[in-house]
């Protein structure tokens, strides 16, 4: 039996992310006979409730997603010698624990490095939570590119939020509304582009004439980028595949079949089509 502890709280949204991740793992654990606990947890609070299921023998593994550097959960699950695995990365401890994550740095640099090479010099970011550490590593991978051409990311071109299609719309407008507006913008979801798309469209703008945009796609089976206005650049990597992985791995944890704090990083595909172009003058 595989453990979640859900936050929930009127601060938490379920979105279409963790559903399609959740998605994955489930079609794993169901043609596996494994079964999948989600246990609801204040935000704030999510030890206790991982102590109490631990304690309680309710599970025999669980999962951590959306760590944080320091995460305090990948800190206490590491001590309560249950087998565990973490969707995504935290930093700044002194010893390794199994994760499975993308290359969330390399895709964003590879993605910058494009636009710069596309003569773009003024490049924005609409990130995810930058608490979070995919978010801090695309901001990351975005700056080390723009720095190889000798070029910053300025604060007022960075916007972290939810990742919804009215934030991506809001964050947009405020954007390219500014006086030296960028002409290139990389968006952390899908979804937030579909705002991104709609906010250039009521401005008057068009992709890639006047914004190039690349986003990045979890690969929703409802959301396809090559089916927008203007075929979508992205980077991409499936979080379906990586829900049915981590429940693969928590299985061969549970059997003693996987030992040790392996660390899995998948690498992550750049795949350009209509939406980027030259920066216009």
């Amino acid at each position: 039996m595989i453990g979640y502890v859900l936050p929930t709280g009127a601060a938490v949204d379920i979105d279409p992310h963790f559903v399609e991740f959740l998605s994955g793992l489930g079609d794993y654990a169901r043609s596996h006979e494994l079964d999948l606990v989600l246990s609801p947890a204040d935000a704030d609070d999510q030890e206790t409730t991982y102590r109490r299921i631990v304690a309680n023998r309710q599970v025999d593994a669980v999962y951590i997603s959306s760590p944080r550097p320091a995460d305090r959960r990948v800190a206490l699950v590491n001590t309560l010698g249950i087998p565990f695995i973490v969707h995504g990365r935290s930093e700044g401890f002194d010893f390794d624990y199994p994760y499975l994550d993308i290359d969330n740095e390399g895709a964003f640099h590879e993605a910058a490095r494009l636009l710069v090479q596309l003569g773009h010099r003024r490049l924005a970011l609409i990130n995810g939570d930058d608490r979070e550490t995919f978010a801090i590593h695309r901001e990351r991978g975005l700056r080390r590119a723009l720095a190889a051409s000798g070029l910053t990311l300025g604060d007022r071109h960075v916007c972290s939020v939810v990742m919804t299609e009215e934030n991506g719309y809001r964050a947009a407008r405020r954007l390219l509304e500014q006086d030296g507006a960028p002409t290139a913008i990389a968006c952390s979801s899908l979804i937030m582009a579909l705002g991104v798309v709609r906010a250039v469209r009521d401005l008057g703008l068009s992709i890639p004439g006047d914004v190039s945009l690349i986003a990045h796609d979890d690969v929703f089976p409802w959301l396809k980028p090559e089916n927008f206005s203007v075929p979508l650049s992205t980077t991409r990597a499936s979080i379906r595949l990586a829900g049915a992985r981590i429940a693969e791995r928590l299985a061969a944890r549970i059997s003693g079949l996987e030992e040790g704090a392996r660390g899995e990083v998948w690498p992550v595909d750049l795949v350009v089509r209509g939406s980027v172009a030259g920066a216009h003058a």
